[in-house]
């Protein structure tokens, strides 16, 4: 990808919390009725999520191949037929979680820079945190390179 390890799941982290916090504060403003009569429809969580992990496919991997983000467009496409189709959404629940998704992971490039030269000042990525399951054994893996350049 266009960014390491450690960058892109920050900008990840950071499109989805931006996401998160822009839908959960939606549904709690609008209050609005799902088509199978349950509660805080809009906009659709699933569909703004499929839309991050769609846009942040593009932008990380449009150097690579172009057909990683159209993969993930078609699938985010069809997480928000499929809430149609289930009856959780309206369709005018759909769109709108579209664009949050889109524009909060544009929104995380964006302002990434500015978040990376506070926190890492430049500095070599020097330690890497990694969870693992194996065969129903779960840990998590550390890595520390103590070489400075």
């Amino acid at each position: 990808g266009k960014n390491n390890f450690r960058d892109r799941t920050l900008i990840y982290l950071t499109a989805s919390t931006m996401m998160g916090i822009t839908v959960e504060s939606l549904k709690t403003a609008t209050k609005s009725q799902r088509p199978d009569g349950g509660a805080n429809a809009f906009p659709s969580g699933h569909t703004a999520s499929a839309f991050v992990a769609a846009e942040f496919l593009r932008q990380e991997y449009k150097s690579i191949s172009p057909w990683i983000g159209v993969a993930g467009y078609a699938m985010a496409t069809m997480t928000a037929y499929l809430r149609m189709y289930n009856n959780k959404h309206w369709f005018s629940d759909l769109l709108p979680a579209a664009g949050i998704g889109i524009l909060s992971t544009r929104a995380a490039y964006w302002i990434y820079p500015a978040i990376k030269r506070k926190l890492f000042r430049n500095k070599p990525m020097n330690t890497i945190v990694m969870p693992y399951y194996h065969k129903g054994n779960a840990g998590v893996s550390l890595t520390y390179n103590f070489h400075k350049d």
